[in-house]
C-alpha cells in the first residue's frame, strides 16, 4: 500500500513538473502573432482590441482557437493545449 501511494505521489509530482506555466505556453505558442499583431491578431495587453472579442464569451474564443479563426490556424500554435490552458492564455493576453 505504501508503495502504491508513493507511486501515485511521484506521478503527480512528475505531471506537475512537466506542466508549462501560462507564460511559458504563451512564449512557446502565442507570442509570434499576439506580441506584434501579425495577421490581425489582437496584441497582448491591448484591452481595446480584446474587448469586442471577450464580449463574444470565453466559450466562443476557445472554440475559435481550437477550430481556427481568420488567419489563426486550428489550435493556434499550441496543438497540445487543453481547453483550460487556452482559457488561461486568452485571459493572460487580455490583461
Amino acid at each position: 500500500m505504501k508503495g502504491l501511494l508513493a507511486g501515485f505521489a511521484l506521478m503527480f509530482i512528475a505531471v506537475g513538473a512537466s506542466a508549462a506555466t501560462v507564460q511559458e505556453r504563451y512564449d512557446q505558442s502565442c507570442t509570434y502573432c499576439h506580441s506584434t499583431g501579425a495577421a490581425g491578431a489582437p496584441k497582448t495587453g491591448d484591452q481595446a482590441a480584446w474587448k469586442p472579442r471577450m464580449e463574444k464569451g470565453m466559450d466562443t474564443l476557445v472554440k475559435h482557437v481550437k477550430e481556427g479563426f481568420k488567419a489563426m490556424p486550428p489550435g493556434g500554435m499550441c496543438s497540445d493545449c487543453s481547453d483550460e490552458e487556452y482559457r488561461a492564455l486568452i485571459e493572460h493576453m487580455t490583461k
